[in-house]
């Protein structure tokens, strides 16, 4: 069974990696870019993902440049709590949650996909410029840099190449560029002293604007950590570098955090427009299918980007092993995934959790000195809870549920090459 995997992100990568795991062993991964490369920007991945890496043999790797993230704490912009959580193990979670860079997450999936499947299962500079499909299998064409095309035949095509997609663009002509929501976002990595308990989110905001604080590596030596910060704010109110997000955020008081040290010591601020897709009806086609940021980009509110491209991977690969037709396993998996991932797009486009910093400053523009002159007693844990259910993340279904971890018989592999 031949599997073609187009991009080399964490989606791809996962998938190709729990593909092996399921007994798949013919599975390649063409990136567009000469190189597989990140920005060394911060992600979280919460602790269902976390579970699915830890099946895949990959937690020990992690973490050894990654910080268990302890709580989530949200703010409005004069440092007054709106809200505060424990996160992952602290949280009753049988896994940690991860504040990580997601140029280390990728250069650990990276690695093990060359170690386990062979440096040829990787192949750079690969972009995806046709594509034919059709119940039997299908037939995708690339160019290199150089512009050579060479068509590429395989049983099975998984479009995990991120937000602008070329396989979601052949299978949806005519969609058009990812819709922005009129906010930019600026964001940059420094060394910092720790705040609050080391292991902190930070969550700032009014009804317009998001300062976001976490640290994603801790230097053992000193006790420093590397804070990933990222500031959001209307695309009128924006310009380039480290002078915007200071006459914007300078004013503001993120708690144990000297922001005007922490930005000026960034040595790069990058910034771009906030944009997600739109649910689509139907991510499967005979047999390719979309996954992660291909199938359901969605705003960066509440750490579930890289989340759920992992859950994708492990799942599609889950539905793969135990069905005899592939075609079906396709269908079956995007039966499973898509319902959930339109629900969760369209709550991130509210900004899932961190409405109630909206709610808040709405509510007491000025500040307040209990949040409880604000909000009732149950109110902010029904909107935590609620958007943890959303997500499949609530605790008890990411302790309790079966496990994805599955391996297809030798027999019934023969039974694909057949088909």
């Amino acid at each position: 069974m031949r599997i073609a995997i187009a991009g080399a992100g964490i989606g791809g990568l996962a998938a190709a990696l729990s593909l092996h795991a399921a007994g798949f062993d013919e599975v390649t991964v063409h990136e567009a870019e000469p190189r597989i490369r990140s920005l060394g920007f911060g992600l979280n991945i919460l602790p269902n993902a976390v579970r699915e890496l830890d099946g895949l043999g990959l937690l020990d790797a992690l973490e050894q440049r990654a910080v268990r993230t302890r709580e989530l704490a949200m703010y409005n912009p004069y440092g007054n709590l709106v809200w505060r959580e424990d996160r992952g193990v602290g949280a009753g979670y049988r896994w940690p949650q991860l504040s990580v860079s997601r140029s280390h997450l990728v250069d650990v999936l990276a690695a093990e996909v060359r170690r386990r499947l062979g440096d040829g299962a990787i192949v750079t500079g690969a972009r995806l410029v046709g594509l034919d499909h059709g119940p039997g299998g299908t037939s995708a064409t690339f160019t290199d840099p150089a512009g050579t095309l060479r068509t590429v035949g395989a049983d099975l095509l998984i479009g995990a190449d991120g937000i602008r997609s070329a396989v979601r663009a052949a299978l949806h002509p005519g969609e058009g560029p990812p819709p922005a929501n009129g906010t930019t976002i600026h964001r940059g990595t420094a060394w910092a002293e720790p705040f609050l308990t080391g292991a902190s989110m930070a969550v700032l905001g009014d009804d317009r604007r998001r300062l976001v604080l976490y640290p994603i590596e801790t230097d053992r030596a000193t006790g420093r950590t590397l804070v990933n910060w990222v500031a959001a704010l209307p695309d009128a109110e924006a310009d380039d570098g480290h002078a915007s997000v200071l006459r914007h955020f300078g004013g503001w008081s993120p708690p144990g955090v000297d922001l005007a040290r922490l930005v000026g010591d960034t040595p790069e601020v990058h910034h771009h427009p906030m944009t997600d897709r739109d649910p689509l009806a139907r991510w499967t086609y005979g047999r390719v299918t979309l996954l992660g940021d291909a199938a359901h980009a969605m705003y960066p509110a509440g750490s579930n980007g890289a989340t759920q491209s992992v859950i994708d991977a492990r799942v599609l690969a889950w539905h793969l092993a135990r069905n005899s037709d592939p075609g079906a396993a396709l269908r079956a998996y995007e039966e499973e995934r898509r319902p959930q991932m339109t629900e969760l797009q369209r709550s991130n486009r509210s900004m899932g959790p961190e409405r109630v910093i909206t709610l808040a400053h709405q509510r007491a523009p000025r500040g307040f000195a209990d949040v409880r002159e604000v909000f009732g007693e149950e109110e902010l844990a029904e909107i935590s809870r609620s958007y943890a259910e959303t997500g499949r993340f609530d605790q008890d279904r990411v302790n309790s549920r079966p496990s994805l971890s599955v391996r297809r018989p030798p027999a019934a592999m023969e039974s694909w090459r057949t088909q």
